[in-house]
């Protein structure tokens, strides 16, 4: 394990390249022989005023928070105490905070003082990945604790924390980003897509649905309000919030999915067979490649069309060692694992896509520009 400390400046790590199909112009953000990768597809890894790149990289040992400017500054450690969960992080609308999660706390750090502090703390529990809603006042991550699950939601001042409780695990839950007072779910197993309220009434499943429908990566259509999903490994949908009218956008394999704020594109990574990064217009269906990944992908599980079963993931049942869900565990090797996958999202003002990629032995911070090359 190296000395670090929070506050600590490193080099920048940037360099540049084209595309070896697309001609698109690449950044890769990090070059040390450790993982790092942006903080999650459902997120920007981008400050709202572009000028740096949040990031988890194990380089100290264990999963700790960095940014980096972008595209040329330096490298700087935001934390250093305790691992967060490396998928996690989140930024703060107001682009000074970023909350994270240790254990099953919310964490927040400033990004000019570096002063941390913890929002709430549910003793024993695991956190997932945390999301915010669309001003920035609440924040909700799925929670495992005891022997239950659900949703664990309150205010960043750190008010009215409570957890709504489900019967299976949950994972990836989502404000509404026009009705903020809705949370949106993803439960294991199947049916996969559930919502609440944020009071914790109005509980539904959207769409009934069978272990052979492999349903995954659900997310909001920008702000128009709706839901894109992907059935694995076949079809880009649309989901009405309202009536839950579906509709296929694409027939393609689109795997991690990212709208932008319009509603009009789709960003996605692919996998079996990986043929990179695209843009996906809703309106019409037609995609353009954006660039390779050139990822691993790893994961049994997406060789295949339906959930896994108890066979499947038997033997990452035992690796997983109290995590909180398969689908959150780095040695798993039926959906994961995690940081072997592009996982790509759009920057502030939606001209890059930040994405992971292990094709150098390592998983690294890369940037594509999104724009047309010459």
């Amino acid at each position: 394990m190296s000395e670090s400390r929070k506050g600590c400046v490193y080099p920048p790590e940037h360099s540049e390249f084209r595309d070896r199909v697309t001609g698109a112009t690449i950044h890769q953000m990090t070059r040390h022989p450790s993982i790092s990768h942006p903080t999650y597809f459902l997120h920007s890894s981008f400050t709202p005023d572009g000028q740096a790149i949040i990031f988890t990289s194990y380089r100290t040992g264990q999963a700790q928070l960095f940014e980096a400017g972008f595209p040329l500054g330096g490298i700087r450690q935001l934390t250093d105490s305790d691992a967060i969960h490396p998928f996690s992080p989140v930024i703060h609308p107001d682009g000074e905070r970023v909350l994270f999660v240790r254990g099953g706390g919310v964490w927040a750090v400033e990004r000019t003082s570096l002063s941390e502090h913890r929002v709430h703390e549910f003793p024993g529990a695991q956190l997932g990945e945390c999301s915010l809603d669309a001003a920035g006042e609440w924040i909700t991550a799925a929670i495992r604790q005891d022997s239950g699950f659900g949703i664990a939601v309150g205010r960043c001042n750190g008010e009215g924390w409570h957890v709504i409780a489900f019967p299976r695990t949950v994972i990836h839950p989502q404000f509404h980003p026009l009705e903020p007072e809705w949370i949106e779910f993803a439960a294991d197993p199947a049916p996969r897509m559930h919502r609440v309220r944020r009071s914790g009434s109005g509980q539904e499943c959207l769409y009934k649905h069978g272990n052979d429908e492999f349903i995954v990566h659900e997310t909001f259509l920008g702000r128009t309000g709706d839901l894109i999903y992907t059935v694995w490994p076949k079809l880009l949908c649309r989901m009405d919030w309202r009536t839950r009218e579906r509709n296929i956008i694409a027939e393609f394999n689109a795997w991690h999915i990212s709208a932008d704020r319009a509603g009009a594109r789709v960003l996605c990574d692919t996998n079996h067979p990986d043929e990179g990064l695209f843009l996906v217009d809703v309106a019409g269906g037609q995609r353009r490649r954006i660039c390779l990944s050139e990822s691993s992908n790893q994961g049994s599980q997406w060789t295949k069309s339906r959930y896994a079963l108890a066979e499947d993931f038997e033997a990452a049942r035992s690796a997983r060692r109290g995590a909180l869900s398969w689908m959150e565990t780095a040695t798993d090797t039926v959906y994961g694992p995690q940081w072997t996958h592009p996982h790509p999202s759009f920057s502030a003002d939606e001209r890059y896509a930040a994405f992971a990629s292990d094709r150098d032995g390592h998983t690294q911070v890369y940037v594509a520009d999104l724009s047309r090359p010459e």
